[in-house]
């Protein structure tokens, strides 16, 4: 069994940070979602599909940030793109550059929904954004929505538990329903007819903690028909997807086109940038109806970062890269899986790995969970216990077999405790 790692730098910034930051950390980047006490705390640098920690650990990266990371860290044909905008243009003024447009008419053409499009910084902006249309579009208010994050503003932030700050008039108005579960969406549109102004779903169902679900076949296309049904719009949450399932987001993979769609993560490879894109008609609500502002959504590196970034994966096939180095560590794992007899879940498919394990009544699940976790860790592998993690372009075959033989070892010293 390999050591414990040497961690006395993130520790030693992590008691510093706590008289400095409530929790030293923001939200899921804090210890505890992790295996406290054998995590690093804090990265000092990154490249390609590696990370090194304030310690000098080198990890494989295997949740890329939570998903920005699609190409690599510090692509440098991504990175010269912006400083040459720092040098020679500028990139924050009172007035829009024209790069606006030029991102626009390449989402146009890239994602089957996006007639027209707002650019913004972060997911929260662009689901809130979605919803903020659609209620002004139907004249309604309340919004179903599966059990997924969705952002931290008001009307999602309390998938976890957490609520404290939101009035009860905000929360009500957001209404749950299962994934892949028709009947009971049907039940909730009718229990709420004339309300709903909006089914709001991601459509590759990340709960927390939980395995990564798949559509069932017909499954969105039913969605969609449902929603206008009852007089509602489809949202599909493509945050995720964006760009990574397909360069058309997921309602080009599935062939189903919601009525708007936000993006964001990977569509920058790590830029902050987001979009709600959708039909011409819903969208022109913003035009009059609905505002929508901020002094730095039109802030040209993050749109320059996304050419650059959307241009890249386009030349390089990365999606495809991705997918077909993926599917072979899919097959590697299951197969590790399989031999080892632990009750491990293998699910996320090739581009969004995530191994989860069975529950059970003795709750031994969650002492496998974190000595799985505990093993991988200190092997350099770093994926996390209560998030799905991810594969960029950079990953090479090798770096994906060095992932495969490392999952393989933790799961056999895991076996111990059964």
């Amino acid at each position: 069994m390999p050591d414990k790692l040497n961690l006395k730098n993130s520790f030693k910034l992590y008691e510093e940070a706590l008289e400095l930051i409530p929790g030293a950390i923001l939200g899921i980047r804090r210890p505890y979602n992790f295996v406290e006490g054998e995590y690093p705390i804090f990265f000092h640098t990154a490249k390609g599909g590696k990370v090194i920690d304030v310690d000098g650990n080198e990890y494989m990266d295997h949740l890329c940030a939570y998903g920005p990371i699609i190409i690599g860290h510090r692509e440098e044909e991504i990175d010269n793109a912006v400083m040459d905008q720092i040098q020679n243009h500028g990139f924050c003024m009172s007035l829009t550059q024209p790069v606006q447009n030029e991102l626009g008419k390449v989402l146009r053409e890239l994602i089957p929904c996006a007639e027209k499009m707002v650019f913004m910084k972060m997911g929260s902006d662009a689901t809130t954004a979605a919803i903020r249309v659609a209620r002004a579009y139907t004249r309604r208010e309340k919004i179903l929505k599966t059990l997924t994050y969705a952002g931290w503003h008001d009307w999602s932030s309390d998938v976890y538990g957490i609520d404290a700050g939101i009035p009860d008039k905000i929360r009500n108005d957001t209404i749950e329903f299962e994934f892949n579960n028709l009947p009971h969406l049907e039940t909730t549109l009718k229990q709420h007819k004339d309300q709903i102004a909006a089914v709001f779903i991601a459509p590759i169902h990340t709960p927390g903690g939980n395995e990564v679900e798949l559509p069932e076949p017909g499954y969105l296309r039913s969605v969609k028909q449902l929603a206008h049904e009852y007089g509602a719009i489809c949202i599909f949450d493509e945050i995720r997807t964006g760009f990574r399932i397909n360069m058309g987001g997921a309602q080009k993979e599935f062939g189903v086109i919601p009525d708007l769609a936000c993006f964001g993560k990977a569509m920058g490879n790590g830029y902050p940038i987001s979009t709600l894109v959708g039909k011409a008609e819903i969208m022109d609500v913003l035009e009059h109806n609905v505002f929508l502002s901020s002094t730095f959504f039109p802030n040209s590196l993050s749109q320059i970062a996304s050419l650059k970034t959307i241009n890249f994966m386009q030349k390089n096939d990365v999606i495809n890269t991705i997918k077909n180095r993926g599917s072979v560590l899919e097959k590697k794992i299951q197969e590790s899986i399989d031999s080892s007899g632990v009750p491990a879940v293998y699910s996320g498919g090739a581009s969004m790995p995530y191994i989860t394990f069975r529950r059970d009544e003795q709750k031994l699940y969650k002492t496998l969970r974190e000595e799985f976790y505990r093993q991988l860790i200190r092997r350099k592998v770093f994926l996390q216990p209560y998030h799905h993690g991810y594969i960029c372009y950079r990953h090479t075959k090798e770096d994906l077999e060095y992932t495969a033989t490392m999952i393989d070892e933790s799961l056999n010293e895991t076996k111990r405790l059964m």
